[in-house]
C-alpha cells in the first residue's frame, strides 16, 4: 500500500510542471473561418464572415500593438493600439466595420484567406512568431487552430 501511494505521489509530481506551463497560457491563433458562406462576390457582409480569431489564455491582458496576422500571400493586418484582455478572444474580420474590443476590421475590398489552403502567422511586435495555423481542405469552411 505504501509503495502504491508513493508511486501515485511521484506521478502527481511529474504532472505538476505541465500543469504550471498550461496555467501560464499564451496568445495564439484560435480559429480561421476561411470560406465565408455563399458566393464570393466581395460584399462587405461576405468579407466580414471571413475572419481569424486570436485568443489570450494568459491570466493578464496583453498589448497587441504592432502584432501582425498574415497569410501565405503576405496580406498583413497590423494591430494598432489594442489590448486583448485575459481569457478573451478577438476576431479580425476581412471587410470594413467599426473596431470594438471583440472585433477588428482589415478594411479590405477582397478576400484574404484562400478557400482551399493557406497558413496564418501571428507575430509579436518584435517580429518573432507567436503561432501559426495551416489548413488544406475544401471540405470544411473553417479550421480550429
Amino acid at each position: 500500500m505504501l509503495v502504491s501511494l508513493a508511486a501515485v505521489a511521484g506521478c502527481a509530481g511529474l504532472l505538476l510542471p505541465a500543469q504550471q506551463a498550461q496555467a501560464a497560457g499564451s496568445v495564439h491563433l484560435y480559429k480561421i473561418y476561411y470560406d465565408s458562406p455563399g458566393t464570393d462576390r466581395g460584399a462587405n457582409s461576405s468579407l466580414n464572415a471571413e475572419y481569424v480569431q486570436i485568443r489570450n489564455t494568459t491570466g493578464s491582458s496583453v498589448s497587441l500593438r504592432g502584432w501582425t496576422v498574415r497569410d501565405r500571400a503576405n496580406h498583413t493586418y497590423t494591430f494598432g493600439s489594442y489590448t486583448l484582455g485575459a481569457g478573451k478572444t478577438v476576431t479580425v474580420r476581412t471587410g470594413s466595420g467599426t473596431n470594438t474590443s471583440a472585433n477588428r476590421y482589415q478594411n479590405r475590398s477582397w478576400y484574404v484567406w484562400n478557400n482551399d489552403a493557406d497558413t496564418a502567422t501571428l507575430r509579436r511586435s518584435n517580429g518573432t512568431t507567436a503561432d501559426t495555423c495551416s489548413y488544406n481542405s475544401t471540405r470544411y469552411d473553417y479550421r480550429m487552430c
